[in-house]
Formats: structure tokens, sequence, C-alpha cells
């Protein structure tokens, strides 16, 4: 959904699922992802529950995810993506893409 919204002007790359296709999270996914995900400007990374948190913070930290500039947003994982992404397309930097996510906190359903 992401990447449609974008109109195919943003790399969005998944990262879900433990080591053998399990629930979970596996750093070496995230690393690789991050590293895909470059472009030069910067990498968002938005996840979903607090073990993925911790495991995206470990790569960064350890400098897994090989240099880009990463940045983690406290945002919804769905809303944020789209949010985050549409942002992206339309030419903002990484604390831009980063503010877009986190605003989807306050998008209300009904």
């Amino acid at each position: 959904m992401a990447r449609e919204v974008a109109g195919g002007k943003v790399h969005v790359v998944p990262a879900g699922g433990g080591p053998d296709g399990t629930l979970g999270t596996d750093g070496g996914r995230i690393a690789a992802a991050i590293s895909d995900a470059d472009s030069g400007a910067g990498v968002l990374v938005l996840a979903d529950i607090g073990s993925a948190v911790l495991s995206v913070r470990a790569v960064v930290e350890n400098g897994d995810a090989g240099g880009p500039d990463v940045a983690l947003a406290d945002a919804p994982l769905v809303e944020g993506a789209v949010a985050a992404a549409v942002a992206a397309s339309i030419g903002a930097d990484l604390a831009g893409v980063r503010a877009a996510a986190e605003e989807a906190w306050d998008v209300r359903k009904l």
C-alpha cells in the first residue's frame, strides 16, 4: 500500500519475521533491508512491536546496517508507513518523513 500511494518513487523494504520464516525479528534481515532501502537520503524504519524496536536499535547501534543515516519512527505501522511514503515521494528529507509517520498517531478513524 505504501509503495502504491508513493507512486513507485519510494523504496519500501519489508523485514518482518524471524530466522527460518518464523514469527519474530531477525537482525540480519533488518540490516539487509536497511542497506537495500538506502538511496543516499537516509532510511526510516517502522516497527510493529517491542521486540522489533529492540532489534532495530541493536542493528543501528552496532553499525550492522552498513552506514546509512537511519531513523526509527515512533509511529503506527500501517498509517505511519503510508504517511512516510507520501512525504518521501514529494521530496521530504529524513526528518520530514519521520515527522509525517509520527503525525499519523493523530489520525482518527472514528
